[in-house]
């Protein structure tokens, strides 16, 4: 007889355990395409040692004093383009990738998921999967590549979680995924799928990855050589000849140098150079969101077709597609071998 079938006295507390959990983790996104909420959010975004690292004492007074007052307005209005009936796409795509999953894995696994930054977060989501009686979780941040501001503050934040809890479970992180045979794959795949169904056929595949300072690659963060080798791969796995695919880097924010081509530049240098029908895939993000739906597919199309292009599509990301759920499933069931 195990502890666990064991009478137990009648005083003690009801105990729940000996079950799986799947912790997936994106982001983060505002409560709403408004400007409080965008600020709410920005606040803690900003205010990430990961994501901005200049110390607080010189940081926060221009965080505080000029970016918070100024740029909440501005990206709500951003939101405001992209946000639908089920809310915010980010938040929308990763809780239907969770369901998808928890139908993929069945009832032996218990699927929830978190934001980094905003609801729902890592610590309730946590704490959610310890009460449904889940002592063995495997948490999946979904960065296919590796960053010290992306996963690495998720698994910051879940040590954060795991250092207030009494009874902590039994944790596995998903690991980086960027040259991951069944990631290239299903971003041959899908890119293929959907470059076929245009109505043009594209001169150019620009690949664009979000940016980071690069100052992060000069202290050791593997992200730019992630985002290369993701590159490189799927290029070789598209086998398009005839398919020129450029690798840029978007999102720059603030004076500092980034990781270079600029997406924004080099889609206004295409155009002017003569490339009359252009493709956007951006790989480094598992669900569309802000960054993929307003910056790419709205501000990247204006800039193309003003800079003298012609034809212009932003490609979806992988999202809930059949080639990005089999990605997922596949992954999460090697890391829960010998949990299931």
């Amino acid at each position: 007889m195990t502890w666990q079938q064991q009478k137990l006295p009648a005083d003690h507390p009801p105990v729940s355990s000996g079950r799986i959990g799947v912790l997936v983790v994106n982001l983060g996104t505002p409560e709403a395409p408004e400007t409080k909420a965008v600020k709410t959010y920005l606040r803690e975004f900003l205010s990430d040692r990961r994501v901005v690292e200049i110390p607080p004492i010189a940081w926060q007074p221009i965080l505080r004093g000029i970016i918070l007052n100024t740029r909440p307005k501005k990206s709500a209005k951003a939101y405001a383009k992209v946000w639908t009936e089920e809310g915010s796409p980010l938040a929308v795509i990763t809780r239907k990738q969770a369901e998808g999953l928890q139908s993929r894995l069945g009832d032996g696994v218990q699927v929830r998921w978190a934001m980094r930054y905003g609801a729902p977060s890592i610590a309730d989501e946590m704490q959610a999967l310890m009460d449904a009686g889940c002592d063995r979780i495997l948490f999946a941040p979904l960065y296919p590549q590796y960053s010290g501001a992306t996963t690495g503050t998720a698994v910051d934040k879940l040590g954060d979680c795991l250092g207030k809890m009494r009874w902590q479970p039994a944790v596995r992180t998903l690991p980086a995924y960027h040259d991951d045979p069944a990631y290239i794959e299903a971003l041959a795949a899908d890119t293929r799928m959907q470059i076929d169904a245009l109505g043009f056929v594209p001169e150019v595949l620009l690949l664009s990855f979000h940016g980071m300072p690069q100052r992060t690659l000069e202290l050791g963060d593997p992200y730019h050589c992630h985002c290369r080798k993701t590159a490189r791969l799927l290029e070789q796995a598209l086998d398009r000849p005839a398919l020129r695919v450029v690798t840029s880097f978007q999102s720059r924010f603030g004076p500092a140098k980034w990781l270079e081509p600029a997406t924004d530049t080099t889609i206004e240098q295409e155009a002017g150079n003569g490339t009359k029908r252009m493709a956007v895939a951006m790989p480094g993000f598992s669900a569309d969101c802000l960054e993929t739906l307003e910056e790419i597919a709205m501000e990247g199309r204006d800039a193309f077709i003003d800079a003298g292009g012609e034809d212009y599509a932003a490609l979806r990301c992988l999202n809930t597609s059949e080639p990005g759920m089999a990605m997922l499933e596949s992954m999460i069931r090697r890391e829960l071998s010998g949990w299931i």
